[in-house]
């Protein structure tokens, strides 16, 4: 059994260690991440030449093109999160790649994997590599 003095000492460094992981948390939560610099990248998307993702086809072919890709593309484990993302756009046969890649490397395989699906002369590689900072 512990005196008054020794559990009081107990008592305020459980109120303290407690007080510092409030204070350690409340401050993560309060940083907020800079915002992505998609300038270039949308002013591009805009253009009414530039297919966007709300263009695909909803027709059965571009419908399995996209999702054939897409699983090549998940399946891939190599590849980052970000190649994982890219957008896949098919219209009428043809498919646009876009987003950012890791490495050139990357760009390669997500190119060759639509273009095993789609076929040669049927694919648009507009991926861009955005290395790792």
């Amino acid at each position: 059994m512990q005196d008054r003095k020794g559990n009081n000492m107990y008592l305020k460094w459980i109120a303290t260690t407690v007080a510092a992981g409030v204070l350690a948390v409340s401050g993560v939560a309060q940083q907020t991440p800079p915002a992505a610099d998609n300038t270039k990248v949308n002013e591009r998307d805009r253009s009414k030449t530039q297919p966007t993702a709300d263009q695909a086809k909803n027709t059965l072919n571009d419908r399995e093109i996209m999702q054939k890709i897409r699983k090549a593309v998940m399946d891939e484990k190599s590849l980052s999160t970000y190649a994982h993302n890219v957008k896949i756009i098919s219209q009428n046969g043809k498919v646009t790649l876009k987003g950012p890649v890791r490495s050139a490397e990357e760009k390669e395989t997500i190119a060759q994997k639509a273009v095993d699906v789609a076929g040669a002369g049927n694919v648009t590689n507009d991926l861009t590599v955005k290395p790792a900072k």
